[in-house]
C-alpha cells in the first residue's frame, strides 16, 4: 500500500507533537522542546493558524510530517513556501516518504503560485544535505541565519 499524505487536522495534534519530539531527538535538541498539545492546537488550528502540517501514513501508522508556512519574496513580489520541519521516523526512512512529502509541498507551491520553496538544514546533517542537493536544491551558503529569542525580543523593546 502506498504512503498516504494528508493535511493534518486538530485531531492529529498528538501525532504532530510526537513527530516534533522525534525530530528534536534526531537533531539532539530534545531539551529545547516546550511545545504542548494545547499550544499546537492554538497556534496551528486556532483563529490565526501560523503554519500548516502534512502527515504521512503507512496504512494507519504515522511515519512522517512536514510543517510549513508562507513567507514572502520582495524581489519576486510573490509568496513562497517555507518548510520549517520535515521528519520521517527512523524505521520508515529509505522508502521515499521524505520525497513524497517534498513532492506534495512542491505541488502546493505550484498550485498557490508561490515563487519558491526554502528551508534550513543543520550543517552536520550530511544525509539530508545530499538528498536535497540531489533534488536540485541550492545551498544558500552566502546567507547567515539570525535569530532573536523571546528574551532578546523583549530586550530590543
Amino acid at each position: 500500500m502506498p504512503v498516504r499524505i494528508v493535511p493534518a487536522t486538530i485531531a492529529d495534534v498528538p501525532i504532530i507533537l510526537e513527530m516534533i519530539r522525534g525530530l528534536a531527538e534526531y537533531e539532539k535538541l530534545a531539551h529545547t522542546v516546550i511545545a504542548t498539545e494545547d499550544t499546537l492546537r492554538q497556534t496551528l488550528f486556532g483563529p490565526r493558524p501560523a503554519a500548516e502540517v502534512l502527515l504521512a501514513f503507512d496504512a494507519a501508522e504515522p511515519v512522517g510530517f512536514a510543517l510549513f508556512f508562507t513567507n514572502y519574496s520582495t524581489f519576486l513580489a510573490k509568496p513562497g513556501l517555507y518548510l520549517e520541519d520535515l521528519f520521517v521516523k527512523p524505521n520508515a526512512r529509505g522508502r521515499g516518504i521524505g520525497l513524497a512529502l517534498l513532492k506534495r509541498l512542491a505541488a502546493i507551491a505550484r498550485d498557490r503560485d508561490y515563487g519558491r520553496m526554502e528551508w534550513s538544514v543543520l550543517d552536520w546533517n550530511q544525509p539530508a544535505i545530499g538528498f536535497y542537493m540531489g533534488l536540485g536544491a541550492i545551498p544558500m551558503d552566502e546567507w547567515t541565519t539570525f535569530r532573536l529569542t523571546e528574551d532578546a525580543i523583549a530586550r530590543l523593546l
